[in-house]
């Protein structure tokens, strides 16, 4: 009997744990609040940077070039190219509510998952944002791409690199 209980008590905390996993909702749902120019235009800010278009380098010519040096056939297909190159490559297809390829390193690979985090209620306390899955970029999370491992790879200077991509809140 207390075996049974047990077993009953271990899989309903599992339940509870899975349903709370956070989704991916796609940039697009960023963009509708962090795009205006009292958010900074922070969607802008990514739009125009590399993260936003890391999915499609690997469909240009010096990807396509290096694959054949390295027998990748196609490096836009590559697990080991994708898990940097594009969030969605990387998540669980239950996970994903409004992600795609195509987004190339977006707002949920530094920020975690938006599902619970998005509501404006949630967003403007930024305690609860975290409790909810907003993660707040680290060096070593961004060392998880951009480390030695890449064949790319350029010395990383946290401070100087996640300076160019800064897109706060402006001051009020």
């Amino acid at each position: 009997m207390k075996k049974s209980a047990l077993v009953i008590g271990l899989f309903f905390i599992g339940f509870l744990l899975h349903s709370q996993d956070f989704k991916y909702v796609g940039a697009q749902k960023c963009k509708m609040c962090h795009n205006s120019e009292e958010k900074g235009k922070q969607f802008t800010k990514w739009t125009e940077s590399l993260h936003s278009k890391a999915f499609a380098t690997l469909q240009g010519p010096e990807a396509i070039k290096y694959g054949k040096e390295h027998n990748i056939a196609d490096p836009s297909k590559e697990p080991k190219c994708l898990k940097c190159h594009a969030t969605a490559a990387g998540v669980d297809a239950t996970l994903i509510a409004g992600l795609t390829m195509e987004e190339g390193v977006s707002c949920e690979t530094c920020h975690g998952p938006g599902s619970a985090y998005k509501s404006i209620p949630v967003m403007k306390d930024q305690a609860q944002s975290i409790k909810n899955g907003l993660i707040v970029p680290t060096e070593a999370l961004c060392k998880k791409c951009h480390n030695p491992e890449s064949p790319n790879y350029k010395t990383f200077d946290f401070a100087t690199f996640s300076a160019k991509i800064a897109h706060p809140n402006p001051k009020k």
